[in-house]
């Protein structure tokens, strides 16, 4: 079993950033994949942000030059900067690790963006 735990999204301003940790603990093999979803809501919960073990990166489109994805593997974290934050940004993130054909989710935390 794996568990993730998610440091505390926030408030922040148009414009302004955030920073999310997760780390993970339990069986993690190597060759994982890290990464943030979102759900905002009435929507589809969709993907941020993904880092495979080796630091190939994949990023939302919407998200594309202003987030940061980065892992620590020696730690098993993952993180998420979060730069020039927009209110459409406002949502529910969930850290996701995905290994050998399983999916694991934390548990959630609000981010919300407005003035």
């Amino acid at each position: 079993q794996v568990q993730l735990v998610e440091s505390r999204g926030g408030l922040a301003q148009p414009g302004g950033s955030l920073r999310l940790s997760c780390a993970a603990s339990g069986r993690i093999f190597s060759g994982n994949a890290m990464g943030w979803y979102r759900q905002a809501p009435g929507e589809q919960r969709e993907l941020v942000a993904d880092i495979s073990s080796s630091g190939t990166t994949n990023y939302a489109d919407s998200v594309m030059g202003r987030f940061t994805i980065s892992r620590d593997n020696a730690r098993n974290t993952v993180s998420l900067q979060m730069n020039s934050l927009k209110p459409e940004d406002t949502a529910v993130y969930y850290c996701n690790l995905r290994q050998q054909y399983y999916a694991y989710w934390g548990q959630g935390t609000q981010v919300t963006v407005s003035s």
